[in-house]
């Protein structure tokens, strides 16, 4: 054999070898992601987490015609906010004692080929905790005709204008769920929106992208791939941003893959950080975990504090 065609077969051994090695690493993250799903579906809380998964999508196919009509701003919401004789002693409390945080209008984006049917518990519930305004975003129908992250974000921010106008307000708090979150956070951190987003807590939000994006070749999706132009400039250094970040993830999550994925840190944001084990994707907006951070997250009134990661909460199981 010549010196040339033994180096040709040793620089094709070599990349097959290379090639080999990349499948089986990828091949064992996999797996290790699938033990860790399995692992957290096993465990009695997974179990739970399974079968409220499985009743909310029951439960949400009903409710989603309903949800495709567009909610209106009800600007008196945010008056009756600030009167305690009509209200329920809980209600009541909140006023009294946040008086703040519940006339601030709550902004709720859902995720992808979602409406505002995925709010109809958290939105209700929040209701009855005595926040005034609460509202529902649908950008579904705009989104698909642009398919496009930065456009919805700029879309979601003239609605947040109009949402202050209509109310009076000049902040809001978002709560976003999957793929709403990514666009509340894109709006918040390049496109001015935290002069407005006070408190930006994302539900399930593919911040470092998904491997489930994948499955779907649209451009939409494109930009939900990891390592995508979008995400890259997401996580270019910027200006220290003014909005609050509250994250929750979850081990169990099925289109948020890997599931860690979901976690942002970013050294321009404050975050902090939640980590339930056993919610499935679709469930987390109606999950009373949920509920407790968000409420949690929109009645406290500082700012962060001086460091711009908080540690991760682990508290669930």
């Amino acid at each position: 054999m010549s010196d040339a065609a033994r180096r040709l077969l040793e620089t094709w051994a070599g990349r097959v070898g290379a090639g080999v090695d990349a499948g089986l690493g990828l091949a064992g993250e996999a797996i290790g992601l699938a033990g860790g799903v399995l692992r957290a579906v096993a465990s009695p809380g997974g179990v739970r987490g399974v079968a409220v998964e499985a009743a909310w999508l029951a439960a949400h196919t009903v409710l989603y015609p309903w949800g495709a009509l567009e909610e209106r701003v009800k600007p008196e919401g945010h008056l009756r906010a600030y009167r305690t004789d009509r209200l329920s002693p809980r209600r009541r409390g909140l006023v009294v004692s946040a008086m703040d945080a519940a006339g601030t209008p709550i902004v709720l984006v859902h995720g992808i080929g979602d409406n505002r049917s995925a709010f109809a518990v958290l939105s209700g519930a929040l209701r009855r905790r005595g926040f005034g305004v609460v509202h529902a975003v649908n950008y579904s129908v705009l989104t698909a005709l642009t398919g496009d992250v930065r456009r919805s974000a700029a879309l979601l921010g003239e609605h947040v204008e109009r949402i202050c106008e209509q109310t009076g307000s000049d902040r809001v708090h978002v709560v976003g769920h999957s793929l709403g979150g990514l666009i509340a956070r894109y709006y918040v951190q390049r496109l001015d929106g935290d002069a407005r987003v006070r408190t930006l807590v994302t539900l399930g939000t593919p911040h470092r992208g998904t491997l489930a994006a994948y499955l779907l070749p649209t451009s939409l999706t494109r930009q939900l791939r990891p390592g995508s132009d979008l995400l890259a400039e997401l996580a270019e250094p910027s200006r220290p941003c003014r909005t609050r970040f509250v994250v929750v993830w979850s081990e169990m999550d099925q289109v948020i893959v890997p599931q860690r994925n979901a976690r942002l840190e970013h050294p321009a944001l404050v975050v902090e950080e939640h980590r339930i084990r056993d919610s499935g994707h679709l469930s987390l907006p109606v999950d009373t975990r949920t509920l407790h951070l968000v409420v949690t997250a929109i009645t406290r009134l500082d700012d962060g504090g001086d460091h711009p990661i908080a540690p991760v909460h682990e508290g669930f199981s």
